[in-house]
């Protein structure tokens, strides 16, 4: 089952594309969204990675925690389920 990471702390200037490209140092990544205002279309700063296995999210949580992505250094942690 896939395994959904969160991502704070991304720059303003980053692309999904990039977010993508940054975690398949990783594993297999099935999806990357760098999350967007309604109103503006710009970002907010913040995303999801999700991850074909449990396995390779925790690989990318231990090895890309505080590491640089576009200038700033990102927080990546398990995300949590929606209440």
């Amino acid at each position: 089952m896939a395994t959904k990471l969160f991502v704070g702390s991304i720059a303003f200037s980053a692309t999904d594309d990039e977010l993508k490209a940054h975690f398949e140092q990783a594993g297999t990544v099935v999806s990357a969204k760098i999350i967007t205002d309604r109103e503006t279309g710009r970002s907010r700063g913040f995303g999801f990675v999700e991850f074909a296995t449990e396995d390779e999210a925790k690989a990318a949580v231990d090895k890309l925690n505080n590491s640089d992505l576009a200038g700033r250094n990102i927080v990546v942690s398990e995300a949590r389920a929606k209440n």
